[in-house]
């Protein structure tokens, strides 16, 4: 067989697709892991790092309060005193009863918070004075402060699981539109393909993109 000095070397009349891919001098040789490539995002950290967002950031309501239904009952205790306060006049030794009935309500209370909120409700609450039996005034200013706190506590909790629920909701919905179609749910219709029937014999027209 005689070799056509005009034609090119086979080498050489290789088209692109057929040349070898580039390889890059720092490539590690023996055709070992190529080098890993950083994608930096527009904070300067790696996009596959993790967020320096706090955990707790989204803390489950249900983690504020370690004994709902203990606090739930001394907050309904709470609320029938203030409710007897404002009623009618206390003597002293009603008084005194209900001073001591408060403060270890609070305290009781805290057994059942979280330390975010037992520390909250000690910078809000004021102590009663232990010195002498406080006024009528001073147990419905106490009894109100401590009801209204646990008012909005509650309202807070069922504000965040709804806010939770309506998330789940939607991730559910995004995951059923994720699936794949059922049996039956074939690919639509193509081009020029006729619509479903209706009831009364007419054809619907047929969905377009």
């Amino acid at each position: 067989m005689t070799h056509d000095p005009q034609a090119p070397h086979p080498s050489l009349a290789a088209g692109p697709s057929d040349l070898p891919p580039h390889v890059p001098s720092d490539a590690p040789a023996g055709g070992g892991a190529a080098p890993r490539i950083v994608v930096v995002g527009a904070d300067g950290r790696p996009a596959d790092a993790p967020s320096a967002e706090p955990a707790a950031a989204g803390l489950e309501p249900g983690l504020l309060v370690d004994q709902p239904t203990k606090v739930m009952r001394i907050g309904t205790m709470v609320k029938q005193l203030l409710e007897e306060v404002r009623s009618a006049p206390l003597d002293e030794a009603a008084r005194t009863r209900l001073a001591e009935i408060h403060a270890r309500s609070v305290r009781e209370l805290e057994d059942g918070l979280s330390p975010e909120l037992v520390e909250e409700l000690r910078r809000i609450t004021l102590p009663l004075d232990d010195s002498a039996p406080p006024s009528d005034a001073e147990l419905r200013v106490a009894h109100a402060q401590l009801v209204g706190w646990l008012e909005g506590l509650f309202h807070g909790i069922q504000t965040a699981m709804v806010a939770q629920r309506m998330a789940s909701q939607a991730q559910l919905a995004q995951l059923r539109h994720a699936l794949p179609p059922g049996p039956g749910g074939g690919a639509p219709a193509g081009p020029g393909a006729s619509g479903v029937a209706e009831p009364d014999g007419r054809q619907a027209p047929g969905q377009y993109l």
